[in-house]
């Protein structure tokens, strides 16, 4: 639905109001979420009612967000636009989570998280959308091929265009990240409508119609609400989708023996901490596996047993990311965003925020945003910088490490500290490594 004049420049209104700076995705974004849902109100300020867009700015105790849950119908969609906070994941839990739409520099410093109550509005809706995606998979040569004739049959049912072909692989009847990824570079640049990648030995039920409804770059399953299945995998046609599907591509020829979904998940947090990629997170329906209580009703039924265990066989990995995957953000090993300039000094910084949950939403907010704009206005020479946000004191170790294994110099900000316009300028010219504890006792 396209907003009036009027409805545009209520919600500029609305956001100037309540000082939230919204990237140009992030904003396309909430804008398609007011015509689906109606119009936005702030926080819980307005008249109490539970419809339309609910923007939310500070997260709730743990009562608070139980009491707003409960009030909630599927008529109400909510929008955290800071949502890399650590403090909204209690609130996140509650919800289904529907998408996340990453920062995009000084303009939209931030992660937007967008949820409501259950997915049952939008796939209505997507049933009757026009919007048709062209359904791609691969196994490897020489395989039985019954599962993909299997799935050309069951594509039939709904007229959906199609691509299904063995692939050579080095090692017999495995196929290895790299090459289902690059078998997707192959059809990106073949076909020109979105792509949607379904493992060959699924079946579809109803046509996967919801992501390309809802326009997002990416679409992807969470397996138990934090690992990212490359089962299912759509990519829109854009820009921001190539780049999470070459950076994909890439690592897996760079790391051949790691388990494809981790290497997704290193994808995802690598584009989106540099563009704002549109994600959008699958509902089970659309992974859904053979004994699941649910797949009568599935979209895309799995030829597997149903399992509560983890996909990848990596524990450790799992420690290091489940809890803020869950809550849709990056951990403090990644960067939670990168920026560039032109510079290109090969000189790197990471600047590393500490403290993020113990801390007021407020300042953690005002604080990216200023480390953010004195980087925009004056880079001190520094080609790249790198932002991480560390919720607990465990957390600096591993975003220390990670910058210094990129090379790049160092300081640690704690939230509400004072950053001047200046601040990137000022320590370009100390060569030694230190924190910003040190220069700002």
């Amino acid at each position: 639905m396209d907003l009036t004049d009027e409805t545009h420049e209520d919600l500029d209104l609305l956001l100037r109001s309540g000082g939230i700076k919204l990237g140009p995705a992030q904003r396309g974004r909430l804008e398609w979420l007011v015509g689906q849902y109606g119009a936005p109100i702030l926080d819980l300020t307005s008249d109490g009612r539970r419809n339309g867009v609910i923007i939310l700015r500070e997260p709730l105790s743990g009562a608070a967000a139980e009491l707003f849950y409960r009030s909630l119908n599927p008529g109400c969609a909510v929008v955290i636009p800071a949502s890399e906070n650590p403090g909204f994941d209690f609130l996140k839990s509650k919800l289904t989570e529907f998408g996340t739409v990453g920062p995009c520099g000084a303009d939209g410093p931030h992660e937007m998280w967008w949820g409501g109550i259950g997915w049952s509005k939008f796939l209505t809706a997507a049933d009757a959308s026009t919007a048709r995606p062209r359904i791609v998979s691969c196994y490897p040569r020489g395989a039985d091929a019954t599962a993909a004739f299997a799935l050309r049959h069951s594509l039939e049912r709904f007229d959906l265009a199609c691509h299904i072909e063995p692939i050579d692989t080095q090692i017999g009847d495995r196929m290895l990240c790299f090459e289902k990824a690059e078998f997707m570079l192959r059809m990106w640049n073949k076909y020109r409508e979105p792509l949607l990648f379904v493992e060959v030995d699924a079946s579809l039920r109803e046509a996967p119609l919801l992501p390309s409804f809802l326009g997002c770059d990416v679409a992807l399953h969470k397996w138990n609400r934090w690992e990212m299945s490359a089962r299912v995998l759509y990519l829109g046609r854009t820009a921001r989708a190539e780049m999470l599907l070459r950076a994909w591509q890439q690592l897996g020829a760079s790391y051949p023996a790691i388990w494809e979904g981790y290497l997704l998940d290193q994808a995802w947090s690598l584009t989106s901490s540099q563009v704002p990629l549109d994600t959008v997170w699958l509902p089970r329906s659309y992974h859904s596996l053979k004994g699941d209580l649910g797949a009568m009703r599935a979209t895309i039924l799995h030829d597997r047993q149903t399992t509560t265990l983890d996909l990848g066989p990596d524990p450790g990995f799992a420690g290091i990311a489940r809890t803020a995957r869950r809550a849709g953000r990056t951990c403090a090993r990644d960067a939670f965003m990168v920026m560039t300039t032109k510079a290109a000094t090969g000189n790197g910084i990471a600047v590393i925020l500490r403290n993020v949950a113990a801390s007021d939403a407020g300042a953690v907010a005002a604080t990216v945003e200023a480390v953010t704009g004195a980087y925009a206005a004056d880079c001190g020479g520094y080609d790249r910088l790198e932002l991480s946000l560390c919720a607990w004191q465990d957390d600096i170790g591993a975003a220390r490490e990670a910058a210094a294994l990129a090379r790049h110099r160092i300081l640690e900000i704690a939230p509400g500290q004072r950053i001047a316009n200046d601040f990137f300028a000022a320590h370009a010219s100390d060569q030694a490594v230190m924190t910003a504890r040190h220069l700002f006792p």
